[in-house]
């Protein structure tokens, strides 16, 4: 029995756990402001918000539901177009729009709205109404009008120098009074957080292994929602074990279901590197990144996968647990084996990833081509991580995607670098080293000689931008 809130009532259901929570929201419950679009994940028209219970508070984020298993809104509480509307009034986030133009023919509207009014609940003042939207897509209204109303929210946010709470959206309008009463309606719920380790116990292996499992679905339903729909599933976002990002002896450790958001948001990440939420602003859309986990981008074994490319070149270690709880553990670099061929056994799952936290000679970037800059799987990705001591390269790990079946750990070019001085000359010979060990195929996202310059170009502009006073780099690009 699934149970959770949606909007204001409480819902409980026996319906198949695997079928989209958009459908449910539009076929079971009869809520049609939330549409149906691309089904991808790309649109933002099918946007909701998904609260979850955390101490006395829910803290809300915005995902596609179409992405999103039913099952995974056990415990939460859901909150599509319906559940924001005010009695007698537009709410403050409609009136925004309305006010600046912001629609026309009303398709892409209820996500928007959704979306900005996460923005309103997120109560994060570092962050951009803009930020917030970068999932939705407008097809005829023009961006600037709604860029416009979402100022206008920023605005009316900023008016405050304290942080917003539930009681002072709701006294300006942006949500409906039964906000307020969602923490204990929450905690008052009974309802079962067994997963797919808990329950083995009594659940046989055969069925583990002949069942998928599922944590977020953000690639996995873009091609099978209607499979997943039929089927029974076996969903992970809620199992602790795979859970939490944690530092100790020198080595930082993330759970396998760590999305995307909370890597961009830990605050002792962005102490490592710099540069973490701008790398992460690179990566898919907020709805997305808010859902997608390390594990699903790492099974779902792209060559082109972001996260893949990015802890390939922070040289980590993954953690993987059977239906036993026996784990073992094998390099990144040795986990894809061919196209969508992976180290994993079919009663195994990853636990966690880990990797030795940079020290202060490390450096680390992360670069991407795609055909548009944000919202865009790559043509071609790269990371590296280069230790250098006293002028010499003591330590170098690379990585590219697009350009081999799979996510490509550059083992050549790295032992190359390794003992080498860091000059111009060493990257423009570990460049040649760079093409001997790849082999892009010509598709949808470009030549097999276009990926070839880009991941030159790539492998070029780490040290750009980690030694920009060391290289004699217009003596490089030119060669």
């Amino acid at each position: 029995m699934i149970q959770f809130i949606l909007n204001n009532k409480v819902v409980k259901t026996s319906t198949n756990s695997g079928l989209t929570l958009l459908d449910f929201i539009r076929e079971h419950q009869q809520l049609k402001g939330t549409k149906i679009g691309c089904r991808e994940g790309d649109c933002g028209a099918c946007t909701v918000l998904v609260g979850t219970l955390n101490g006395d508070d829910v803290n809300y984020q915005s995902i596609t539901s179409c992405l999103s298993p039913l099952g995974n809104a056990n415990g939460k509480h859901i909150v599509t177009i319906e559940g924001i509307n005010l009695p007698t009034a537009l709410n403050a986030v409609q009136k925004a729009m309305t006010d600046n133009y912001a629609t026309q023919c009303g398709f892409c509207t209820p996500g928007f709205v959704l979306s900005i009014t996460g923005f309103a609940l997120a109560n994060n003042k570092s962050r951009r109404c803009n930020d917030a939207i970068s999932g939705n897509i407008c097809r005829c209204t023009g961006y600037k009008s709604i860029e416009k109303a979402g100022l206008a929210i920023e605005q009316k946010l900023h008016q405050e120098e304290e942080l917003h709470s539930i009681a002072w959206l709701i006294k300006e309008g942006f949500i409906p009074d039964y906000f307020e009463y969602i923490p204990q309606k929450l905690k008052a719920l009974q309802y079962s957080t067994s997963s797919a380790l808990t329950s083995l116990p009594t659940a046989s292996v055969e069925q583990f292994s002949k069942t998928t499992k599922v944590a977020n679905g953000t690639d996995l339903y873009v091609h099978h929602a209607d499979k997943m729909a039929a089927q029974d599933v076996h969903l992970l976002v809620d199992e602790p074990a795979l859970k939490g990002i944690s530092f100790s002896d020198g080595i930082c450790t993330l759970g396998a279901n760590t999305t995307a958001t909370e890597i961009a948001e830990n605050k002792q990440l962005q102490s490592l590197f710099p540069r973490l939420k701008q790398f992460f602003k690179l990566v898919s859309s907020e709805p997305i990144r808010n859902m997608g986990t390390l594990g699903g981008n790492f099974v779902n074994a792209s060559p082109i996968g972001d996260m893949s490319i990015f802890f390939l070149a922070l040289n980590a270690t993954l953690t993987i647990m059977n239906e036993d709880g026996k784990e073992r553990q094998i390099p990144f670099q040795s986990f894809h084996r061919d196209y969508k061929v992976y180290d994993l056994q079919k009663h195994e799952i990853l636990k966690n990833i880990s990797f030795d936290i940079p020290t202060a000679n490390e450096f680390f970037n992360f670069e991407k081509v795609s055909k548009r800059t944000h919202l865009d799987i790559a043509s071609v990705n790269s990371a590296g991580r280069i230790e250098v001591s006293n002028g010499i390269i003591t330590q170098a790990h690379f990585s590219v995607g697009g350009v081999a079946a799979i996510p490509k750990y550059l083992f050549k070019t790295n032992e190359y670098l390794l003992g080498k001085a860091m000059n111009s000359k060493t990257v423009s010979d570990a460049a040649e080293v760079l093409q001997s060990e790849i082999s892009p195929i010509s598709d949808v996202r470009g030549t097999s000689a276009y990926k070839r310059l880009l991941a030159r170009q790539l492998f070029f502009a780490h040290f750009l931008e980690l030694f920009p006073t060391q290289m004699e780099f217009d003596k490089l690009m030119a060669s």
